[in-house]
């Protein structure tokens, strides 16, 4: 028997997974959506028997079927035991986000009895908990757009490489710090334009704030610190082929000094020919 490329996809619903599973095909992968664990071999030996055989297999695990996921892991067990290359690609997100994605759709979670996104995806992360250890691969994909995610994917099972993409988020430590960050600064100890009469009613994206901020001694010393010190990490990210990084800027309020210190990163790091996404989550919030 030939041996086979299989990537077994699971995760959150509402986290990516039929996006994952769209860029699989895409590199050319068999696609199949809850196949029942008992069937998984022999779904494995007809795709090797097929004219030409099979050899790159995607195969989605849903919550839904807990009997499914509870027979799962022996499952993958063995078909690593029968020689194929395998993967678990487990797609993660955090509750906020999940909980907007259902929120914009208008879905209902297909886990929730009452309607209740919240208390659905509270079910499924108990379902999946044995899961998620198995897994390979954990993609978090809370700030990643669908075409982000696809990237991700094609870069990790592609091998192709890319330069990692930038997400920068400024929020205000008031209203809490954004979920999935993996870089935090906290610039609150830089000069702060709320307190200046004709700056107050302004944000980080009009001028004169980013010059008050900025061109301030600590202002200009720290961002200069923090460009060079990105510009050598992230080639080193590059050569990782780490998909996206996600920064996070906080200030007090989310308006001015987190606001311009990101503007001022996306807009470095986008002349240095790298990709940024800026959010700006509380800049529209009332001081």
């Amino acid at each position: 028997m030939s041996r086979a490329r299989v990537v077994f996809v699971s995760g959150l619903s509402g986290s990516g997974k039929s996006t994952a599973m769209a860029a699989l095909e895409d590199l050319g992968f068999y696609c199949a959506d809850n196949l029942p664990a008992p069937l998984v071999q022999q779904f494995l030996d007809l795709c090797a028997k097929a004219t030409p055989p099979i050899e790159k297999i995607a195969l989605a695990l849903d919550a839904r079927e807990a009997q499914f996921l509870t027979a799962m892991p022996a499952a993958i067990a063995r078909v690593r035991e029968a020689g194929h290359s395998v993967e678990l690609l487990f797609l993660d997100s955090s509750d906020e986000a999940l909980v907007r994605r259902y929120r914009e759709t208008r879905r209902v979670h297909p886990l929730s009895p009452d309607g209740s996104a919240e208390r659905g995806i509270a079910a499924e992360r108990v379902l999946l908990r044995d899961v998620v250890l198995l897994a390979d691969r954990v993609i978090d994909t809370s700030q990643l757009n669908v075409h982000q995610l696809k990237a991700a994917i094609v870069q990790q099972e592609s091998g192709q490489t890319r330069p990692t993409v930038v997400n920068v988020i400024s929020f205000g430590f008031r209203y809490g710090t954004p979920e999935a960050l993996e870089l935090l600064f906290d610039v609150r100890f830089l000069p702060n334009p709320y307190f200046e009469v004709g700056l107050r009613e302004q944000t980080g994206r009009d001028a004169p704030v980013a010059e008050y901020v900025l061109k301030s001694t600590r202002g200009a010393a720290f961002f200069e610190r923090l460009r060079d010190w990105l510009r050598f990490l992230l080639p080193l990210y590059d050569s990782e082929g780490k998909a996206y990084v996600t920064i996070g800027v906080g200030c007090t309020g989310g308006r001015h000094r987190s606001v311009v210190v990101a503007e001022a990163l996306a807009s470095t790091l986008r002349a240095d020919g790298r990709e940024v996404n800026v959010d700006h989550r509380d800049v529209e919030k009332s001081t």
